[in-house]
């Protein structure tokens, strides 16, 4: 266990350490080349290893650190059952989207993400549906307290604000990674939202919606019972993520995305954070057995 432990925690810090090199790399070295030839030889290579490779590791990174702290808090079984969904049914979406523009809008992806699935979808798309779906789900479940109070309204709502989470992390990201001076993906059919169609949000929430569903009913005869700390990785992985976003976002001169994504994103996910964090996993307490004495009057 403590293997998997440290395994966890070096995946989660690269990945958080990956995203802070990512935004240096492209904010501040592809803006200006030049500040590239005053750094020192290993300066030079680690800004190239960053610009080729960075993305993928970021993600790779994230998606094994997530599933790692999924195994050791809910099991292999329930973090696969996760994982599996996930993983293909956006990939299903994302080829479908790619090739014929729905449910997404009509887009397609540059350079940068890794090798591409049927010539069209990095394979580190999936990976980000999976980890980023997976923090948003668990803090919508927790948050609803789904698995100590189990109704279907519960389990309804916890699908939808979830898919919503994840979704608004889209609101912040897209705009700046298909509009940067490094484009990671562009539209070919632009559209009102900042560039983006609102096809795309509808795109997102249902395909959201349709794998965190079959997690539920996956997960559904294997309650969770939660602790207090569990719910803090979740949260800093969802925020770290959006962190990195807003900053994308801002710096491209995006404000509006931002706005909705902490109103729709980030306070739902602070709520659900200090909702989930405050239930505590009931212990049960031995009765104490109190002997009682055979009092004997003598006459």
């Amino acid at each position: 266990m403590r293997q998997l432990v440290i395994a966890e925690r070096v995946s989660l810090i690269g990945h958080i350490v990956s995203t802070v090199f990512g935004l240096v790399g492209i904010l501040l070295v592809v803006p200006n080349a030049q500040v590239i030839f005053n750094l020192s030889k290993v300066g030079q290579t680690a800004m190239q290893w960053s610009m080729a490779g960075g993305g993928v590791v970021y993600m790779i990174l994230g998606a094994a650190g997530v599933f790692l702290y999924a195994m050791r808090i809910l099991g292999l079984g329930r973090a696969l059952a996760f994982l599996l969904p996930s993983v293909f049914i956006s990939l299903g979406s994302e080829l479908l989207g790619t090739s014929t523009g729905f449910p997404f809008g009509h887009y397609s992806y540059l350079s940068g993400l890794g090798y591409k699935i049927a010539g069209l979808v990095p394979f580190t798309i999936p990976l980000s549906w999976f980890y980023l779906g997976f923090v948003s789900y668990l803090l919508a479940r927790a948050g609803l307290e789904v698995d100590k109070k189990p109704n279907l309204w519960r389990h309804i709502s916890a699908i939808a604000l979830g898919a919503l989470l994840l979704t608004s992390w889209d609101f912040v990201l897209d705009p700046a990674m298909s509009q940067t001076s490094l484009p990671f993906w562009y539209w070919q059919q632009p559209g009102p939202f900042f560039g983006m169609p609102y096809q795309n949000f509808a795109g997102w929430l249902g395909t959201s919606s349709v794998f965190m569903a079959v997690t539920a009913l996956l997960w559904r005869n294997n309650p969770i019972d939660w602790e207090r700390s569990q719910l803090n990785i979740p949260f800093a992985v969802y925020l770290s993520n959006f962190g990195f976003a807003t900053v994308m976002s801002l710096t491209a001169g995006f404000f509006v995305p931002v706005l909705l994504g902490l109103l729709l994103g980030v306070a739902p996910a602070v709520l659900l954070w200090l909702k989930g964090s405050s239930t505590t996993v009931p212990v049960p307490i031995e009765s104490p057995e109190i002997s009682v004495a055979r009092v004997i009057a003598v006459k």
